[in-house]
């Protein structure tokens, strides 16, 4: 089987190419675990990571299981996403004054991220 990212590098070429051509079923990527380890390593490295969503669980609870339970709600369209949690943290420039933060669960931070992996290059190489 070919890495996803090497499938959505094609399907980006060829979009940039075939600028007319309409591109369908790129949602059964999103079913793919490789594109959810490489997910994983973009929001580890992110200095929130280890915030608690709204489901108190951070990235450091990353495991395969995880991971196929994300892609079998996707497959049978079951997911639900959760509300996300808003904080309330100090502005860069004024001590009183808070500007409000969205945390959003590490399984929405998943999808969205792998969503962003496989989508934006696709989007990019659009006019």
């Amino acid at each position: 089987m070919q890495p996803t990212t090497a499938i959505l590098d094609r399907i980006m070429r060829n979009s940039g190419k075939n600028k007319e051509e309409i591109f369908t079923r790129l949602y059964r990527y999103m079913l793919r675990p490789d594109l959810y380890y490489l997910a994983y390593n973009k929001l580890y490295r992110n200095k929130g990571a280890a915030t608690k969503g709204v489901d108190d669980d951070t990235a450091d609870g990353f495991s395969e299981e995880k991971i196929n339970r994300i892609i079998q709600s996707l497959a049978d369209e079951t997911y639900m996403p959760k509300p996300v949690r808003r904080e309330y943290i100090p502005k860069k420039r004024s001590s009183t004054k808070k500007r409000p933060l969205g945390l959003p669960s590490l399984f929405a931070g998943w999808w969205f991220t792998s969503w962003t992996v496989s989508a934006v290059p696709f989007w990019t190489s659009q006019p």
